[in-house]
């Protein structure tokens, strides 16, 4: 095994796993590629021969990279909302590929994505690697610095909060029937979105839907507020091209939708009131600090 091209080909062998495990993580291709990279630099480094099994190894190698990558990522988050950045910066990283990323997106579940990039950083790598991968906690622990009961309990919480099982703050959640209503609606304005379909969106909306856009939200300079469905239909139809990026989840306990930018992380959040159908509010959330604010869930399957 010290032999370097044989320890390459051991290597890429793991390659299409690695990239699995830490785009889970870390919600973006370009971040999972530079941590498969780092796992690649430590076995290189490593004295290869006294390892037993090299999936696991490196397994455990990029949960590390990955776990330091998302505290680092944490901590610039909180910097830039100490220092009161109220437009979201959706810039695009130029080493990205977006289409690979709308690829992987869709692979893994935008709104997964986004749920997951709401957890503490050692929850979601207690998650992934437990839930997704089936990483023993004994093996999650060590990568985490907890005792396998503490990572036992980093999943746990993180699978209630994926799942929406915790106590959404001081919003009642719908009841399973008013869920699948609101999934019903929110699914055909989205196949509308995503289709230029303006007769479909129409279709949808009460002739007076209200929609109001919070800060940073619309072009600079823009109505806060727009009136009337064929108004808010024109203007949705020009964004089609970036529905892609959308997907239904639960939010504050009500089905809505989720617009994920670089990473998977939440750039926009849109809520709705819903009445005979149709929707007749919505409201467009994209200031960072009350996108954080939101308690977020991957919708379940609806009930027949």
């Amino acid at each position: 095994m010290n032999q370097p091209d044989q320890l390459a080909r051991v290597f890429e062998a793991n390659r299409s796993h690695l990239r699995a495990v830490a785009y889970r993580m870390l919600g973006s291709a370009s971040e999972a590629d530079d941590a498969v990279q780092e796992a690649w630099l430590r076995l290189s480094r490593s004295d290869a021969e006294s390892i037993r099994n090299i999936e696991g190894w490196l397994t455990t190698v990029v949960g590390r990279v990955c776990l330091d990558m998302l505290r680092s990522r944490k901590a610039r988050r909180e910097e830039a909302l100490e220092d009161e950045v109220t437009e979201p910066v959706v810039a695009q990283d130029p080493s990205t590929n977006p289409e690979e990323e709308a690829q992987l997106a869709d692979s893994v579940g935008l709104a997964l994505l986004v749920v997951l990039d709401t957890l503490a950083p050692a929850e979601r790598v207690a998650f992934v690697l437990h839930d997704v991968f089936d990483v023993s906690f004994e093996e999650i622990a060590s990568i985490v610095g907890r005792t396998p009961a503490a990572a036992r309990q980093l999943a746990s919480r993180a699978r209630r909060r994926v799942r929406g099982e915790e106590t959404v703050r001081g919003e009642e959640t719908a009841s399973a029937s008013d869920l699948n209503t609101q999934r019903t609606v929110i699914d055909a304005f989205l196949a509308a979105l995503r289709a230029g379909d303006f007769e479909g969106l129409l279709a949808v909306l009460d002739p007076d839907v209200v929609v109001r856009l919070g800060p940073g939200a619309g072009a600079p300079g823009a109505p806060r507020e727009i009136r009337g469905a064929e108004n808010w239909a024109k203007g949705a139809v020009a964004f089609s091209h970036l529905a892609r990026f959308v997907q239904p989840a639960l939010i504050n306990g009500s089905v809505g939708l989720v617009f994920a930018g670089p990473g998977g992380r939440l750039s926009r959040a849109l809520m709705f009131k819903i009445s005979n159908g149709k929707i007749v509010e919505a409201e467009i959330i994209a200031d960072p600090a009350r996108l954080q604010q939101l308690d977020l869930a991957v919708l379940g399957e609806p009930l027949p």
